[in-house]
């Protein structure tokens, strides 16, 4: 046989692979096995269906068409996608268990290499989050102490606004910074100076990681990433952002390992080491420097970006909405007034201001998509049969949207959290931190952020849009892994 027609062959041998491999996968949607779903091409399965810029869009639109629960292709892999709250509900809290392990995710696996809180499984996974959970809460998390340390920080961010006088400014690092400042007093025992360059570097890092996360690079990589690892384009910078905030929870490691006294931890990195010291003869012990520097990087990373990316949206939808900003004014001023710093205690005595950050955190969908998860067995769920090792999306997007969970579901109504009598009214569609084994584990920390932070912004300033607030669009400008507002710039108006 001649080059060519080797060469022919082995093409044609290959496709012919990939059409029965696409169909023998096909072949097991349908009662009794995987959900139904649309029909796709080999190998690409239903990629050209999909809008890579608005992908959870793309997905919503699909269940209108084959339901609350289907199957789509993703690359040649299935996907079970659940698209209402009732079916997320069903899987995540009712099934945890056997939903509950991490999701095939290609772009995280590559840059956490499994390590972590949010990407790993198992042992690996149950040891880390245990052990988290109760270092944060050691540390004050959802306490009077981690409290005190909010309200310090929003004193700083306060007076760090002041220096706008009243001109148009973007807001985007300065809650960056202060949100972040409060992780970084939990896992480095220290804050950062809002002019510290080397910390807007990292800002600027963080920003371009999670925007990246969400682009068509980034969908693409989780496509088709034995391709795109060879494939030039922005997700390489993806890699190099998050090596280079590793590099640095890195360095404060070797810093921390210096200065050590194992009698007095001073915050997180310090417990973790005194952890790994005592199980250093365990072969089966998950603490060891991989970990270490990952789990690090996940919750300063996400303890950074989701809160003051729910801040900026907020700000934005109060520009667009000035009733809404002037009843939160109100009820600060009749509640707290100006001469004391905001409290969480104040949450039960303002129900409207709590029901707007509700509203905020619903309408904003900072993670639409959820993070993928898998099923760890086979599994019965509703007719179909998932089988072990598939991956689910808990589209977030359309618990939080959900009509017939809240009644104003695509417009920013603080009323969906409000009863008759102008009480809040709790939701359990209220789904922004995921829900069921993986919820957030952050979720304590961040709800007492958006409450002070606000608040303490509102106590301080009236909000002015820079230009006609018509012109304000609500619709994030990407909207992937997460979802981004658009750029614009406000003034503050001293009160």
């Amino acid at each position: 046989m001649d080059p060519v027609s080797a060469t022919t062959f082995l093409f044609v041998s290959c496709v012919v692979c990939l059409i029965f491999s696409w169909a023998r996968k096909r072949s097991k949607c349908g009662p009794g096995k995987l959900p139904p779903g649309p029909p796709g091409l080999p190998f690409l399965g239903n990629m050209l269906q999909l809008n890579s810029k608005k992908m959870f869009t793309s997905l919503i639109q699909l269940s209108e068409k084959y339901g609350p629960v289907y199957t789509i292709h993703l690359g040649p892999d299935p996907v079970v996608v659940l698209c209402s709250y009732d079916a997320v509900k069903e899987a995540l809290n009712d099934k945890g268990e056997e939903f509950s392990a991490r999701g095939n995710m290609p772009l995280l696996e590559r840059v956490n290499r499994g390590h972590g809180v949010i990407s790993s499984n198992g042992e690996r996974w149950k040891q880390l989050r245990r052990f988290s959970l109760m270092t944060l809460r050691n540390f004050g998390m959802g306490k009077r102490s981690i409290e005190e340390r909010i309200q310090e920080e929003a004193q700083f961010l306060v007076e760090e606004l002041k220096k706008t006088e009243r001109l148009p400014f973007d807001a985007t690092f300065f809650f960056s910074r202060a949100v972040s400042n409060v992780i970084c007093s939990i896992i480095f025992g220290n804050r950062f100076e809002y002019e510290d360059r080397n910390f807007l570097y990292l800002m600027n890092l963080m920003n371009d990681t999670f925007r990246l996360f969400s682009s068509s690079w980034g969908q693409l990589y989780n496509f088709f990433p034995n391709i795109m690892e060879y494939v030039p384009g922005l997700h390489h910078r993806l890699f190099k952002d998050v090596q280079q905030l590793q590099d640095f929870a890195r360095e404060k490691v070797k810093i921390h390992q210096e200065t050590l006294d194992p009698n007095s931890p001073r915050d997180f990195i310090d417990c973790f080491l005194i952890k790994m010291n005592e199980e250093k003869g365990n072969s089966a012990s998950e603490f060891n420097m991989d970990a270490l520097v990952v789990t690090t990087f996940d919750m300063f990373s996400a303890g950074t970006e989701t809160v003051s990316t729910t801040l900026r949206y907020g700000l934005m939808a109060l520009l667009k909405n000035p009733d809404v900003e002037d009843k939160v004014h109100e009820e600060i001023d009749r509640v707290i007034g100006r001469n004391r710093c905001p409290a969480i205690n104040d949450r039960s005595s303002m129900p409207y201001t709590e029901a707007v950050i509700h509203e905020i955190q619903r309408f904003a969908d900072i993670i639409p998509m959820g993070l993928p998860h898998t099923v760890t067995k086979d599994i019965q769920f509703r007719k179909y049969v998932i089988p072990k090792g598939t991956t689910v999306f808990p589209m977030l997007s359309a618990v939080l949207h959900d009509p017939k969970q809240f009644k104003s579901a695509h417009t920013f109504t603080p009323e969906n959290f409000l009863d008759g009598n102008g009480a809040f009214k709790r939701n359990d569609a209220f789904m922004p931190f995921s829900a069921g084994r993986r919820i957030c584990l952050g979720e304590g920390l961040a709800r007492m952020e958006l409450f002070l932070f606000l608040t303490t912004i509102l106590q301080n300033f009236k909000l002015k849009p820079a230009g006609d607030p018509k012109d304000l669009d609500l619709t994030p400008e990407i909207s992937g892994f997460g979802n981004f507002p658009r750029p614009y710039e406000l003034c503050l108006l001293p009160r």
